[in-house]
């Protein structure tokens, strides 16, 4: 039995791309798992809050020395990054905004990416200095753009700050093993949601 922890990002429910793909992830993942567990976490409908002095005071302090004001600080930190940490499986529904992740994505981010939690830090090696705590897990970036041209060799590739970015995320985490399809041109997608559903399957099944 596995665990699979699916992300929403965006701000819209019922007419969200993203979420489509993510709810296709579950329904065709159910079929062949039935008895992996499927869990969620809304980032695009929460008040995920920012790093703030609090937080970073907490965050870098031994954990033996936290105060209670620490630990309040850091309690929905610890709360995001227990349930990355129990997911096997971790699938990210996005859009693109303003060619990079919605600012809930990013302050989610901010609260997972942490040191001695998510990431050690050495500054023995300089070139290569991050080393990441969470192994043995799979990422599915599901994402969406709203206009055409962001693959590799297309007009816009330098413009695309979703992709790698978020590779480079969770790479830094520990976690290599990451597949990603993305959704250009949300308009002209959007009329043909079967289309969508069959590149979603067509990634779990191969």
């Amino acid at each position: 039995m596995k665990k699979i922890l699916i992300i929403n990002a965006s701000a819209r429910k019922e007419r969200s791309l993203s979420r489509y793909m993510t709810n296709i992830f579950v329904e065709t993942w159910k079929v062949k798992n039935q008895n992996d567990v499927i869990f969620y976490r809304e980032v695009g409908q929460e008040q995920i809050p920012h790093v703030s002095e609090k937080w970073i005071a907490g965050a870098f302090k031994p954990s033996e020395l936290r105060t209670a004001e620490d630990l309040e600080a850091l309690k929905i930190s610890d709360k995001l990054i227990a349930e990355l940490k129990d997911a096997d499986i971790i699938v990210l529904g996005t859009p693109m905004y303003n060619w990079s992740v919605p600012s809930a994505l990013k302050a989610y981010i901010d609260q997972v990416l942490r040191v001695q939690e998510t990431v050690l830090i050495s500054k023995d090696d300089p070139l290569n200095p991050y080393k990441g705590l969470m192994k043995n897990k799979k990422v599915y970036l599901l994402m969406v753009r709203g206009n055409f041209g962001y693959e590799p060799g297309e007009f816009y590739e330098h413009m695309d700050f979703q992709t790698n970015y978020l590779k480079t995320v969770f790479r830094i985490m520990g976690i290599d093993d990451v597949e990603h399809l993305a959704i250009n041109g949300v308009d002209a997608q959007a009329r043909d949601l079967e289309s969508v559903a069959e590149r979603v399957r067509f990634l779990i099944n191969n």
